[in-house]
């Protein structure tokens, strides 16, 4: 049975299972980003989440701001094109916002995902629709802040995240892209999922499967 808080050793546990599913899924994130951007998306993630989890390895940090500045500073030192400086910036405003802490509560992960969430819409300005990482990502935070809201423990929160991330994600299929490398394609970019959409669905169902795990 889940708990009802996030300890370190979960967010740990999180990121882990994230750069596992990264890795797994590497050539699919790859094809994704073949039809409509530069074929690197799978790739980058991959060497991104390796450097993380090396760097975990090495030294485990042992305050969750820690743990998420880490993790946000490798990314956006390690990954190319624009998804480093965009998971890296969602980290680190993760980071920004647990402080110095060992558990968060369901509002404490609720307000960190929900900052991260802010940082890459100030970095990137997306809006839903505009076939991104958002389209996943933004509904992925309004379940969750809408399950706990509703009374949810953290378990069923996250699920109900991952399954809003995973729908977003589907629905980015049919759009035509407005932002980024894809929007280029114009017309073209629509019939393919957003890559981005697709590794932040992994993002939020390893969380959900951390959590679980808990």
């Amino acid at each position: 049975m889940a708990a009802d808080t996030v300890s370190i050793a979960t967010l740990q546990d999180w990121i882990i299972r994230f750069g596992a599913a990264v890795a797994e899924k590497r050539e699919w994130l790859t094809e994704l980003d073949s039809a409509i951007g530069d074929a690197d998306h799978g790739a980058n993630m991959a060497r991104g989440m390796s450097a993380v989890t090396e760097k975990l390895a090495a030294s485990a940090p042992a305050a969750a701001d820690d743990l998420l500045k880490t993790v946000g500073m490798t990314l956006v030192s390690s990954v190319g094109g624009a998804s480093g400086p965009l998971y890296g910036t969602f980290f680190l405003r993760m980071g920004m916002t647990t402080g110095a802490v060992q558990d968060l509560d369901a509002t404490g992960l609720a307000a960190a995902l929900r900052a991260g969430l802010e940082g890459i819409v100030a970095r990137g300005k997306p809006e839903v629709g505009d076939k991104t990482m958002f389209d996943a990502m933004s509904p992925a935070v309004d379940a969750l802040d809408a399950a706990i809201a509703g009374g949810a423990d953290l378990a069923e929160a996250t699920q109900a995240a991952a399954v809003a991330a995973a729908t977003g994600r589907d629905a980015t299929l049919p759009l035509v892209a407005r932002k980024g490398r894809a929007s280029y394609l114009g017309e073209r970019s629509a019939g393919h999922l957003d890559p981005g959409a697709a590794s932040t669905t992994l993002l939020f169902e390893t969380l959900a499967a951390a959590i679980a795990a808990s």
